[in-house]
């Protein structure tokens, strides 16, 4: 079996004379969660699309699990689970029965989807409801219904298109310990969030596109490292006149600055010494945070802060 799941050459999408994918290159790893990353209308959904092999290929070759993407592709759909971004439960079954008649799309016969369906609720916690209406679940369990649902067909290949939007802090903790455990289990993973820190903690490898580009790619920690530094300084309630102020002294040393509203982000190295040389020439105010610099600290400096439709 090969090491490689997926694997995209100047892939280009075209709607018309739009270009929504411009020339990608990309792999995707057997048994790894990889990350594509991106503002809104940056090219994710038309490249999950072709992934998918729900819309062609304009340019450019994409293969997936061995074979080429196109519509008429069964022989990947069929070894794919995909969890959209919307909630596509049958509202007027049970959850039981969500999950089972999923199961005998992928060929399962009425035992078998019947097991697979009681395995994969107790994996995402929901054995409890297995009866009940789905229109009686909460957001949370909906949305992990929708990731057992997925995973009936035993995919090679899950999508998980931003799985936990909308999701409260405890469930969010729960679908990404349940993602993390379907790594263990060797499951390939394509994942597409906003929450940076989701695709920090989730993602092997992954990339960060915008307008139908890759600007950037690695692993979270690499890309903290080499994009914006380990380090970040925040200091809030800074007006132009003590921003540039502050943004001039440090010119000499291996950092550079961001703005934020009212606060100026100080990004790099030897951050020890500039807070201390900040003290020392009066520039830096009472209050200041020093924390660890983030993957949304690399995803603003590459896309910008400008507000997308």
């Amino acid at each position: 079996m090969s090491d490689t799941v997926v694997m995209a050459k100047r892939l280009v999408k075209r709607f018309g004379a739009f270009e929504a994918v411009r020339g990608i290159d990309f792999t995707i790893a057997l048994g790894e969660c990889f990350g594509l990353l991106g503002p809104n209308g940056a090219g994710k959904s038309s490249t999950i699309r072709m992934i998918c092999c729900l819309t062609d290929v304009s340019q450019g070759t994409l293969t997936v699990l061995g074979w080429p993407a196109h519509p008429g592709q069964r022989a990947v759909k069929r070894q794919l689970g995909v969890v959209a971004q919307d909630d596509n439960l049958d509202p007027s079954l049970t959850v039981r029965e969500n999950t089972e008649i999923h199961g005998r799309f992928y060929g399962l016969d009425s035992c078998e989807a019947r097991r697979r369906s009681d395995e994969l609720l107790a994996f995402m916690q929901l054995e409890g409801r297995a009866n009940e209406q789905v229109r009686a679940l909460s957001g949370g369990m909906r949305r992990r219904l929708v990731i057992a649902r997925a995973l009936m067909g035993n995919p090679r290949l899950l999508i998980l298109d931003e799985p936990t939007t909308g999701l409260d802090p405890q469930a969010r903790l729960l679908v990404w310990g349940k993602i993390n455990e379907l790594k263990r289990q060797g499951v390939t993973i394509l994942l597409t969030t906003h929450y940076m820190d989701e695709a920090e903690r989730l993602c092997d490898q992954l990339v960060v596109v915008d307008h139908g580009e890759i600007l950037e790619r690695g692993s979270p920690g690499d890309l903290i490292h080499r994009v914006v530094g380990d380090d970040c300084l925040e200091v809030p309630g800074v007006d132009e006149r003590q921003a540039r102020a502050m943004a001039q002294f440090l010119d000499d040393y291996p950092v550079w600055t961001d703005r934020q509203a009212d606060s100026l982000l100080v990004y790099g190295g030897q951050m020890d010494e500039v807070i201390d040389q900040l003290h020392w020439k009066n520039l830096l105010p009472r209050t200041y945070y020093r924390r660890r610099a983030s993957l949304e600290d690399v995803f603003l400096k590459l896309t910008g802060r400008e507000l997308r439709d």
